[in-house]
């Protein structure tokens, strides 16, 4: 499934949902790593195909000479090494969805044969004269940029019109850090319920993970994970554990945001938070909650955060590298408000509506009661 809290990841839910049981084609475009097949997979399952099959294949994994007869299939002898019949990716996939995985890879000449096939719903398998049905659903997904393809001669328009009815770009893993804590919870669940193994990771560790770019997206967090979780079994990463390229990136990453915070004592606070661990050394590993344990670490950076910059929100949302209206949403979810103070300056410049009564006081600087 999707997995994720953040404004793009609902958002492309919310495609997903307009667009799963229709018939029209769908282009997922982003990085590599970002979950398009995951996408692609999710608009069948809630498809009115959802009970036949789910075809993908792979167009920049299949040597250009090879891949018509995927698509298409072939007779017996109508190659070299055809020694019988075979069907394609389209028979395969009759009544159900084909998934056309990195269709920017495939050479123009397959372009002009897979552009006949879904104008006219029909197709010969190599080396044939029968013609057959193409009753499948198009998918299909790239990295690429197509357009700019298009302009150099590498992709045919017509096809991209075909393919591109409804668009569905999904987000790079570094556009939603505040995914981290969710997403390492699936994937050490994932890694639990297949039997290869357990890892933790404390409040550091995450927060440095939140820093770092991922140029891999998700498929990278994922191989951390596992390694982690062959290097320290049933153990809890701090930053140390973390490889040493990893912590130095989200360093660099983070170093000119530090150096243009207003608040002077910035650096010596972030630097107090971090030898403060948030799990007690005593905590026995069997049993940890993980989502309980990182909802309270995420309600416990955002109040940090909030106290570093002030109560101001837009400086903590600075801080925590997410947007302020993200912020917004957590702190109500975590029932948090900005300080308030007794000075009439402080209530004017409130960014969060306080939905608590006016007249009974907070236990806390940033709870609502």
């Amino acid at each position: 499934s999707l997995v994720g809290e953040s404004a793009q990841i609902e958002r492309v839910r919310k495609m997903m949902g307009q667009v799963a049981n229709t018939e029209v084609s769908v282009l997922i475009t982003g990085e590599s790593g970002t979950g398009k097949e995951v996408v692609a997979r999710n608009l069948h399952n809630n498809s009115a195909r959802a009970d036949k099959a789910f075809i993908p294949i792979n167009c920049g994994a299949i040597p250009r000479e090879l891949l018509e007869s995927e698509l298409f299939g072939h007779e017996k002898g109508a190659f070299t090494g055809a020694i019988a019949t075979r069907s394609g990716r389209f028979e395969l996939a009759d009544g159900g969805t084909l998934f056309l995985d990195e269709i920017g890879d495939m050479p123009l000449s397959m372009q002009v044969k897979l552009l006949r096939v879904i104008q006219e719903r029909s197709f010969e398998r190599v080396g044939g004269a029968e013609t057959l049905q193409a009753d499948v659903r198009i998918v299909a997904a790239t990295h690429r940029d197509l357009e700019e393809m298009i302009a150099s001669g590498e992709f045919r328009q017509d096809l991209y019109y075909r393919l591109n009815v409804f668009p569905i770009e999904m987000p790079a893993l570094r556009e939603r850090p505040e995914d981290i804590p969710v997403l390492l919870n699936e994937l050490i669940a994932t890694l639990e319920r297949e039997g290869r193994g357990s890892v933790r990771f404390n409040s550091h560790a995450i927060a440095v993970l939140a820093k770092h770019s991922w140029p891999g997206n998700v498929r990278e967090l994922a191989n951390l994970v596992e390694r982690m979780a062959i290097l320290y079994p049933h153990g809890i990463v701090g930053v140390s554990d973390l490889p040493e390229k990893l912590v130095a990136a989200a360093e660099r990453r983070e170093a000119p945001k530090s150096a243009n915070l207003p608040d002077s004592n910035a650096n010596a606070q972030a630097s107090d938070a971090s030898t403060k661990p948030f799990v007690p050394e005593g905590l026995p590993l069997a049993g940890l909650d993980l989502k309980e344990y990182l909802a309270r670490l995420e309600r416990d950076l955002i109040e940090k955060a909030l106290d570093d910059s002030s109560g101001v929100v837009t400086r903590a949302a600075d801080r925590l590298s997410i947007g302020r209206t993200t912020l917004v949403e957590k702190m109500r979810k975590y029932k948090l408000s900005r300080l308030q103070e007794d000075s009439l300056e402080a209530g004017s410049n409130n960014d969060l509506d306080n939905t608590s009564d006016s007249t009974a006081a907070p236990k806390s600087p940033h709870r609502l009661q």
